[in-house]
């Protein structure tokens, strides 16, 4: 099978599309649902924090007390989780547009669930 017409990627695919390659054209479906569909955001932050653990794990190699080996990890790892989960957006916005899809697709899940009440507040206060 060719790589055009596969429609998902293998695992060296998944691992550098993961870190930031593009898939080709023929993987967008899969590409769309894994940023914008259900559970998207929490692969995103798994993603990106894999990176960070990978580097603070030598950290564990030094021998001392667990208060120690807390204090070494935990002041990188909890901003770095933070701003990982504070950019997810913007980040898989990024990304659907580098596959040639509309960023705006990162909303549709949001909007679907709160489709009653966004109806709600057009009928109150018109067409925005």
């Amino acid at each position: 099978m060719s790589n055009e017409t596969r429609t998902k990627p293998n695992l060296i695919e998944y691992i550098t599309y993961s870190y930031g390659r593009t898939l080709p054209p023929s993987m967008r479906d899969w590409v769309r649902h894994d940023l914008a569909g259900k559970g998207s955001a929490t692969r995103l932050v798994i993603r990106v924090t894999i990176p960070c653990i990978l580097l603070l794990l030598p950290l564990l190699l030094i021998p001392t007390t667990l208060y120690v080996y807390i204090s070494m990890t935990v002041p990188i790892l909890i901003p770095f989780v933070y701003f990982a989960i504070a950019l997810n957006r913007v980040y898989r916005r990024h990304r659907l547009s580098q596959h040639g899809l509309d960023p705006a697709l990162v909303d549709e899940q949001d909007k679907a669930k709160n489709a009653v009440e966004y109806q709600a507040y057009r009928d109150r206060h018109g067409h925005t």
